[in-house]
């Protein structure tokens, strides 16, 4: 096991009876509110007035950042950091799911300075300090209100792209379970997606030692696979979404990466395709992980991936590890299209062979001329499983 350093400061406040410690929270950061969101559903099922509510009865001001894209996109930072600048604001509260979040942290982060805030996405432009961030969150997936990442989308220029910032952790996050029962079937089942990916990501190295690490990833996978299901066909159902919830911020806190040398790479890949055909990420990443595993598939994964198979899918070992890993594959497949309805190949989604090329290049480009995860990957062997997943 490698050496590192693990620290989360972000406060949780998990139930349901906790939006009435809102005002109190942001007080302590801050007394003038930008309200990050998406569409109309926080609206629609009346959290947004709740929230209004609180922060009227507790003399907070508050303005508005609506419209956040799924995939967050740089224009709507800007909005936001206009905003912020007009009227001297001093916290941000994302309302919403990993997108909302992502979009407030770079507008946290670029409220700051005086250059594009896409320097920062690009590592151009450096943080320094950030406003104080804290998150409502209202689906389970991508365990951005615990982590200090963001992911933001230019689409004039063809790139979603991650950045990071131990300034733009959030200060609290108020989860209540309740808040994604309105969660569409489609959606719960890509967050469910997306939190398995994040724990597979970590969970697929070599050599490291990490017993513990990779135990508890186990143990999130399993839950997933238990309880993605249930809140798919049951959405409010309290223990499911409370399980997924709590899965998903674990999932990519740190935790499960301390002292590994990983380098994510479903990730890297499915944001291009992300990045050119606006997809929703949990889906983009269902299709491509089974293809990614197969495809790198070797004498030195198969006993991870087999193992993979034993402790998460509970597949019978056999004297054939090879048969084992590729049992383990075909389980998780099984998984996202059978029990979660997820389409699983690119052309249901509306990619075709067009860019596949053009975004194998980009994947490579964008990660420093190579991915050094689980297998390294060449633009070659990304075009190969692009072409695996049509």
């Amino acid at each position: 096991m490698q050496d590192f350093i693990f620290e989360v400061s972000t406060k949780i406040l998990f139930g349901r009876d906790n939006l009435k410690k809102l005002s109190k929270e942001i007080k302590a950061h801050g007394n003038k509110v930008l309200i990050c969101y998406g569409g109309g559903s926080v609206k629609r099922s009346g959290l947004y007035d709740k929230i209004v509510a609180n922060l009227k009865e507790n003399n907070i001001e508050y303005k508005d950042l609506a419209g956040i894209e799924p995939n967050p996109r740089i224009e709507s930072v800007k909005r936001g950091i206009e905003i912020v600048k007009e009227n001297n604001i001093d916290f941000i509260l994302a309302v919403g799911g990993g997108s909302v979040i992502d979009c407030a942290k770079l507008v946290a982060a670029g409220a700051k300075i005086e250059a594009d805030p896409w320097k920062i996405v690009l590592g151009e432009e450096r943080v320094r300090e950030a406003l104080p961030i804290g998150a409502i969150l209202t689906i389970a997936a991508t365990g951005s209100e615990m982590d200090n990442l963001s992911v933001i989308s230019n689409m004039d220029t063809k790139q979603k792209l991650a950045w990071g910032s131990k300034y733009v952790l959030p200060k609290f996050a108020i989860m209540n379970p309740e808040y994604t029962y309105t969660v569409p079937k489609y959606h719960t089942a890509a967050g469910s997606a997306d939190i398995m990916s994040h724990t597979m990501e970590n969970y697929f190295s070599l050599n490291d030692g990490c017993y513990m690490q990779d135990r508890m990833s186990e143990g999130i996978l399993k839950t997933v696979i238990n309880y993605g299901p249930i809140a798919y066909n049951d959405p409010e159902n309290y223990e499911a979404r409370a399980n997924l919830m709590w899965s998903s911020s674990w999932a990519i806190n740190g935790l499960l990466g301390s002292g590994k040398s990983t380098a994510w790479s479903v990730h890297a890949m499915e944001h291009e395709l992300s990045a050119y055909y606006d997809i929703t990420h949990g889906v983009g990443l269902a299709i491509l992980t089974p293809r990614w595993l197969r495809h790198v598939l070797n004498d030195e994964t198969v006993e991870k991936i087999a193992t993979f198979g034993k402790n998460v899918f509970e597949i019978e070992e056999t004297s054939d590890r090879f048969e084992d890993a590729n049992k383990a594959i075909d389980a998780l497949h099984k998984f996202f299209k059978e029990e979660l309805n997820i389409p699983m190949t690119l052309k249901e989604i509306g990619i075709d062979e067009t860019h596949l090329r053009e975004m194998a290049d980009a994947t490579i480009t964008h990660n420093g001329g190579n991915i050094m995860g689980f297998v390294e990957l060449s633009s070659e062997d990304v075009y190969e499983i692009f072409k695996e997943s049509l």
